[in-house]
């Protein structure tokens, strides 16, 4: 049976789950949260979504739509690649967390990568800023609200 490739862009659009909220992905969403470990040190690779996204200024992990036929994990490293423009080739995959909101998921793809990278000097229209930070100074940035529930789910963060 041959398998079905991907096709760009078709899981845009949003949806109305079973709590009656819309999220953005006809097939659900997903995102990479890169993690560097050195020793006890652990920082995490955040952005900041630009104003023209929905609660712009906040920080979040890149990631957004899964197309069809694309995996969680493929869809998160696309985005990555796409918002962040880093193609992310060496990591380690730590753990896959699904957010089910009643027929529609968001997927964290939580990465190790080997060392930090250096954020690009520019971004796309996504992104207005892009940094690593110490785990225990993620609480105190201004958060995307999904993404402090998971970062809180994922043991992270504390409950705030």
């Amino acid at each position: 049976m041959e398998q079905r490739r991907h096709r760009r862009g078709e899981g845009d659009g949003f949806v109305v789950v079973a709590d009656g909220t819309r999220r953005w992905g006809r097939f659900g969403a997903a995102g990479v949260l890169a993690r560097h470990v050195a020793g006890s040190e652990v920082s995490y690779f955040v952005a900041r979504r630009s104003l023209y996204c929905h609660q712009g200024g906040t920080w979040a992990m890149p990631g957004g739509a899964l197309d069809p036929g694309e995996t969680p994990l493929e869809g998160a490293l696309r985005e990555f690649a796409e918002e962040i423009g880093i193609d992310l080739v060496e990591y380690e995959v730590a753990a896959v967390h699904e957010d089910d909101h009643g027929g529609w998921s968001y997927w964290t793809v939580v990465v190790d990568v080997p060392s930090p990278f250096d954020a690009p000097a520019s971004f796309s229209w996504e992104t207005d800023d892009a940094r690593w930070v110490a785990a225990g100074d993620l609480a105190g940035l201004e958060l995307f609200g999904a993404f402090r529930k998971t970062l809180e789910r994922l043991g992270i963060i504390p409950p705030g």
